[in-house]
């Protein structure tokens, strides 16, 4: 009698228990209320005394919330001093930084749609810096920002310094100057065949109350006849700002060949001229002196034999 052949069950997959179900949902639920904080990648270019705008958004979180339960926070990242904050759906500047006051505000109308843009006023260049944007629906997450400050310079004006009538080969301290502008600008000297003159050229940059630079550069050059010079100015934030150009007219040394010749000729002459008189006027002296002398002579004679007659 044959029994049956017993054959080895192969084991079952493992099933997904209750517990790893609720964990997977559990952690499914965090991530959907991740709340994403976005902020401009690039720096944020704002020119000196206008108006600015810190973009900053949040997505994810609780798809509708109350805004009782937002709160924002801006802050200056390395000092984590207070620009603005809000929550309990209003501004709280209690502990908001002194240069800050009266200068920000969010944007109420546009909270709810996940906007938490700061407007800064009147911008400043001690407002230059990395600026943090904190946001909290139940969620908390943050990013930051960099905000530079530019402002245009004036104009550049390029004087020189020289001799009344300066000649090749003096030296000759040209100086450009400009006014009002940051950052601190990069300064060309070039001459009237474009090359750069590097040497001997100091730049010395002077900022006022507000931060802004005066750049006043020097560059000292050996002149040459009819030498044109230039000065340009560039700011690394706005870019070429404008130049300015200074030509110089020397008087040569060297004098033409016919006019050289011409003027040796008329050194000869006088030369000669002033021998001959004083040839004549030695030989008229020297007839004079004679003449004298023989007069002189003719009387004595005269007198002496006056004398003898006067005796015999």
């Amino acid at each position: 009698m044959s029994h049956p052949r017993l054959t080895k069950a192969s084991p079952k997959p493992p099933g997904i228990t209750m517990l790893q179900t609720l964990l997977l949902i559990s952690l499914l639920a965090v991530r959907s209320l991740a709340l994403d904080v976005q902020v401009p990648e690039s720096p944020l270019v704002v020119l000196f005394g206008m108006d600015a705008v810190l973009n900053c958004t949040f997505s994810g979180g609780v798809p509708v919330f109350n805004l009782s339960e937002l709160s924002i926070f801006w802050q200056v990242a390395d000092t984590q001093r207070s620009v603005h904050s809000y929550w309990n759906q209003q501004d709280q500047l209690l502990y908001q930084e002194e240069r800050f006051v009266n200068r920000t505000s969010l944007f109420p109308a546009h909270l709810a749609t996940g906007n938490a843009s700061l407007l800064l006023r009147r911008v400043q260049v001690a407002d230059e810096g990395i600026y943090t944007c904190f946001v909290r629906v139940q969620n908390y997450s943050k990013a930051a920002l960099v905000m530079q400050v530019a402002a245009p310079y004036s104009k550049p004006l390029v004087t020189w310094e020289a001799a009344a009538n300066p000649r090749p080969g003096d030296l000759v301290a040209l100086t450009c100057v400009a006014y009002g502008g940051y950052p601190e600008a990069q300064v060309l000297w070039q001459d009237a065949s474009g090359h750069n003159l590097t040497e001997n050229v100091t730049i010395s940059p002077i900022a006022n109350e507000q931060g802004l630079f005066t750049i006043k550069s020097v560059l000292t050059v050996v002149l040459e006849p009819n030498s044109t010079y230039s000065c340009r100015l560039t700011n690394p934030l706005l870019g070429d700002e404008g130049h300015a150009y200074v030509t110089i007219s020397a008087q040569g040394m060297v004098f033409p060949p016919l006019a050289l010749w011409v003027t040796v000729g008329l050194a000869v002459c006088l030369l000669g001229l002033l021998v001959a008189l004083a040839a004549v006027c030695h030989r008229k002296i020297k007839e004079s002196c004679e003449e004298m002398r023989a007069e002189e002579e003719a009387k004595e004679l005269e007198e002496a034999k006056e004398l003898e007659e006067a005796k015999g």
